[in-house]
């Protein structure tokens, strides 16, 4: 099976790798030390349209299928994670969910400004009671007239000091459980929302992370997502979604730590020749490839089957467990291919390698992957 991008795609994938390769990593180092993205990046991005992968043309958006999406993940993941991260998040479980389950009037009003850039999405499901566990959710909404009251708490929650729009879930009903969830639409204006402390992380700089609080939030009524009680719902889809556009991310990252331990391997000399000449570091390159290529097979056909509106909830899992684990595996022996360099922050290996180990645990864990993958294989052995 070939996967093959259309002229568009090509094009446009070509102007993300230039963007990538003059723009953006050469601010790396930059982003690294001051924690911070300079806005001339972000908002070449945005001129880009980058900020507008998922949203359809119609509300100003590129309106990129997922092979397309993650042909350009691709290219975003061979630079800084955490610049990825912001457009990642935004373009993946920040817009989605009102793309696929927004109601006109609700398109019309957020995606237009999300898809220049001009307002940042985030997804609010976390809780610290609520992480794998999605279902015990405390973080409660009660319908008082045409407002919906917010109280809770939600943590780890990407892009949320620099969005505009969250996607959160709360508990409507509690006594129908996962069935008494729903998601709103809150904007950071609305009365009783909160911005908490910013969280420090082993990786992923540039890229924040904050705690949210809903203190009786008033959030108007229009802004369900969908219908009551599907929130849960709402969020497994959401997820599922932008698993293939994460393991892109991943692939490209892969990619990238390949790259640079073949060009490393041929240049460093030990022993009077390059250390490619070891047969253990030729091992190293061999299995590093062969999990890219298994990712990069894997990531085209989930991606291929979300754009002809399959069921990928069984294959979504795999390709974000096989993501995490190639880009760790890979990560690891680039590590060890490039010695004390590769352990030094003044060169990209060891960033690469504190940003693969989130990999494994946003948007699900690894576990949660495999709970997934088994729950579905009962279901079709049964």
């Amino acid at each position: 099976m070939i996967f093959e991008s259309s002229e568009d795609i090509a094009l446009l994938r070509q102007s993300v790798r230039d963007f990538v390769e003059y723009e953006v990593e050469p601010a790396a180092m930059d982003i690294e030390e001051k924690d911070e993205i300079p806005s001339r990046i972000l908002s070449m991005a945005k001129e880009m349209g980058l900020f507008g992968l998922s949203i359809p043309e119609e509300y100003g958006g590129l309106g990129i299928g997922m092979v397309g999406k993650c042909a350009l993940y691709e290219e975003l993941g061979k630079t800084h994670n955490g610049f990825t991260t912001v457009i990642g998040a935004h373009t993946g479980i920040g817009s989605v969910g009102i793309v696929e389950m927004g109601n006109e009037a609700q398109k019309q009003k957020y995606l237009p400004a999300m898809a220049s850039g001009e307002k940042i999405g985030a997804f609010a499901l976390t809780e610290p009671s609520a992480g794998s566990n999605a279902t015990n959710l405390k973080t409660t909404a009660v319908r008082k007239g045409d407002k919906y009251v917010l109280n809770g708490s939600k943590h780890y929650i990407t892009n949320a000091p620099i969005a505009d729009v969250f996607t959160v879930m709360a508990v409507t009903d509690p006594a129908k459980g996962a069935k008494g969830i729903t998601s709103f639409i809150v904007e950071k204006d609305f009365p009783g929302f909160q911005l908490g402390k910013i969280e420090k992380k082993m990786g992923l700089r540039g890229s924040h992370s904050a705690e949210l609080f809903f203190e009786d939030c008033e959030v108007p009524a229009e802004n369900v997502l969908g219908q009551e009680g599907q929130g849960y719902v709402n969020a497994l889809k959401i997820l599922a979604n932008g698993r293939a556009g994460l393991a892109a991310r991943n692939l490209g990252s892969a990619q990238k730590l390949l790259d640079m331990s073949m060009k490393y391997a041929q240049e460093r000399i030990q022993f009077g020749k390059p250390i490619f000449e070891q047969q253990i570091i030729q091992h190293y390159l061999a299995e590093m490839a062969l999990d890219i290529e298994s990712l990069r097979w894997m990531t085209y056909r989930v991606a291929g089957m979300v754009d002809q509106g399959m069921k990928v909830i069984k294959e979504a899992a795999m390709v974000k467990l096989l993501g995490s684990e190639v880009y760790s595996r890979v990560a690891d022996k680039a590590v060890q291919i490039h010695g004390g360099i590769g352990y030094i922050s003044e060169f990209p290996i060891e960033r690469y390698y504190r940003d693969a180990r989130i990999a494994k645990i946003y948007e699900g864990t690894s576990e949660i992957q495999k709970n997934i993958i088994a729950a579905q294989l009962k279901q079709e052995y049964s």
